[in-house]
This record gives C-alpha cells, sequence and structure tokens, in this order.
C-alpha cells in the first residue's frame, strides 16, 4: 500500500511502526527487519536497539538477529551507559530500533536523559526511527499501552506522529474494541492500528507505505464519526518475495 500523496526527499524523517514483529517476535522471519535497513542508503547501516527496560537477554537477541544480516549494530543503556555523549551517539547512528516493553516507563526515563528531545533532533537529522510495539506507538501523540498491569489505557507520547497508535490489533482481544471506543469517545485521537507484522511506513508525518511479514495481516485507519468510531482496513504490501529471507 503507497501513500502517492506523500514524496520522499532527503529533508523529511522516516518512521517505521511496527504492530508487532522483528526479531523478538518472528525470529525466523527477518522480512520487517531487512525492510527497515533497506530504507537507508547506505549498504550497511549503523543501527542501535534501545528497549524500554534492562533486559540482557533482548540485547542478545537483536545483536544475534542483526548479526546476520547487513549493518553494524550497536545498542544504548540507559541503566548501564557505556557513552557519554549520547547526543552524538545517537545522532552518529542511521536507524535506532527500539523495542517492545512497558512505554509509559520507557517514556519516562526517556525524558529524564533528555532522549525525547534528541530523538526528534535525530530524526529531523535523518535517523530512520523505528520499533515494534512500545517502539512503535511512543513516536505517535497517543498510543493504546498496557503498560498498566490489567488495563489498556491511553498515553501520552512524543509526537513525532500527530495522531494515535494501537498495536497488537489482532493478536491481544481487547486491542480492538478498546481502540474504537477510546476514538469515538474523544479519548484518543485518531489513528492507525496495525496487526502483528505490519509496519507503518511515515515519510514526514505522511504515512507513505504499509508493509508486512504475514500474508493475511492487516493495519486500520480509525476515526470518529459521530458517537462511533469508523474503522477502514489497510492492505499492506506482503515483502515475502521482494526482500531476502
Amino acid at each position: 500500500m503507497t501513500d502517492s500523496s506523500a514524496s520522499h526527499t532527503v529533508h523529511e524523517g522516516q518512521i517505521v511502526a511496527m504492530g508487532g514483529g522483528g526479531f523478538s517476535m518472528e525470529p525466523e522471519n527477518p522480512l520487517l527487519d531487512r525492510f527497515v535497513l533497506s530504507l537507508s542508503p547506505s549498504s550497511r547501516p549503523r543501527v542501535c536497539f534501545l528497549q524500554p527496560g534492562e533486559s540482557p537477554s533482548y540485547f542478545d537477541r537483536f545483536y544475534a538477529a542483526f548479526g546476520r544480516l547487513p549493518c553494524e549494530a550497536a545498542h544504548l543503556s540507559l541503566f548501564s551507559p557505556e557513552v557519554a555523549d549520547i547526543r552524538s551517539f545517537l545522532l552518529g547512528q542511521e536507524i535506532v530500533y527500539v523495542g517492545g516493553g512497558n512505554t509509559k516507563s520507557m517514556l519516562a526515563l526517556w525524558r529524564e536523559w533528555g532522549l525525547d528531545h534528541i530523538l526528534r533532533e535525530a530524526w529531523l537529522n535523518g535517523v530512520i526511527l523505528a520499533g515494534l510495539s512500545a517502539g512503535a506507538i511512543c513516536w505517535f501523540s497517543q498510543g493504546v499501552t498496557d503498560s498498566i498491569p490489567g488495563a489498556l489505557t491511553p498515553l501520552a507520547c512524543l509526537g513525532l506522529l500527530s495522531g494515535s497508535a494501537c498495536p497488537h490489533y489482532d493478536s491481544e482481544a481487547g486491542r480492538q474494541p478498546t481502540f474504537r471506543r477510546l476514538v469515538a469517545s474523544g479519548e484518543i485521537a485518531d489513528g492507525y492500528a496495525a496487526d502483528d507484522g505490519v509496519a507503518l511506513h511515515f515519510i514526514g508525518e505522511h504515512l507513505h507505505r504499509v508493509v508486512s511479514s504475514r500474508p493475511n495481516a492487516r493495519a486500520y485507519r480509525v476515526v470518529r464519526a459521530g458517537d462511533q468510531a469508523r474503522e477502514t482496513e489497510i492492505q499492506p504490501d506482503y515483502l515475502a518475495g521482494r526482500l531476502g529471507s
């Protein structure tokens, strides 16, 4: 799926928001991760992984997956930082890839370290921002999150992209009715929902393309219509056969 109204210029930042998937959810299916790498003009882009928490095994899985792909992999831990100048480090990357986890805690930590401003600067300077779940909704003005145990709630996010987002639309039973209810009531802005295996590719603030690593996965545009939510299906471009496995 391509939005022909959006044109790609070198001055427009790129964001790839995945409803789910990538190396941590589809370790045997690298299609979405290869798609992210393909957006860089470099043959071996520098990729930095950020995770919401501090799980050594998550870093290990990142290196195991991206070590097999054409890139230069690195990570940034805010719990055990290995670099003093975080701004220069992130601005020196070509891709910043954010994992899943507790979005509310992640954003609070980012703001404490100034990453909210650094990541916006990186985006405006051409660093590709990508991620799944928490690493997808964080770029929008609002997201639907399970950061509070037992509940799905709206959360104010970074606002690089206007509107709202909801991940895991097909795999977690409460996601679709909750997102529709929140949009219908005006508690959350109109936005996009994505199934696991679906990535929304934005250039600037415009949705440029929707792709998937799974043949039957879908994305949705969900908007308020009176006191209801209107949901429009977006069929992605299935990546199999287009990118190497």
